[in-house]
């Protein structure tokens, strides 16, 4: 049997192909860890992004639920204003007949007010107060030298407020005062 030779070109072939081969393979892996912090920040970004959809959803739910029954409690106040002009005009008349009668519409009233308050429904306090626009809508203004300027001074209808949220304005006469000359 004879040796083989070996051609000794040959072999830094072989070398440059190996370290061709083991470049290639580097530069796929280099190219692989690349790949992967992308699609792992993506990830990260896209779970940020569902948490804080997460906590919108759960914050829209919380005021859907706290504010759900807005427009039927808006539609109920004209009850309490009726009311409370029956509670007016009935005191003015000062006939002793109608006295039950007083009596029953100041429970209503009482009982009511009881219960919306209950459910968050508060009425806003104006009168004698500075005026807050985001609270009070000025119907008029009245001149005075007894009071400095923008101080309700009368209420013409009572606002309220839901849960802290104005669900309607109170409709006032503001103070102006007057400048002595």
């Amino acid at each position: 049997m004879e040796p083989k030779q070996t051609n000794v070109a040959e072999q830094p072939e072989s070398a440059d192909t190996a370290a061709e081969s083991e470049d290639k393979a580097i530069d796929a892996l280099q190219d692989l860890r690349t790949e992967l912090t992308e699609m792992k920040d993506k990830y990260l970004r896209l779970y940020a992004e569902f948490e804080n959809y997460k906590k919108k959803i759960q914050k829209d739910k919380e005021e859907l639920l706290r504010y759900g029954n807005e427009c039927l409690v808006y539609d109920l106040l004209p009850v309490i204003d009726t009311l409370e002009m029956a509670m007016k005009h009935s005191t003015e008349g000062g006939a002793e007949k109608s006295q039950p009668l007083i009596q029953g519409v100041e429970n209503t009233l009482r009982e009511f007010i009881r219960v919306l308050d209950k459910f968050g429904i508060k009425a806003i306090e104006a009168a004698g107060k500075p005026f807050d626009p985001a609270c009070h809508h000025a119907m008029s203004q009245i001149e005075s030298l007894d009071f400095e300027d923008n101080i309700v001074l009368e209420e013409f209808r009572k606002g309220y407020l839901f849960n802290n949220k104005v669900l309607r304005p109170s409709l006032v006469a503001v103070s102006r005062r007057l400048a002595l000359k």
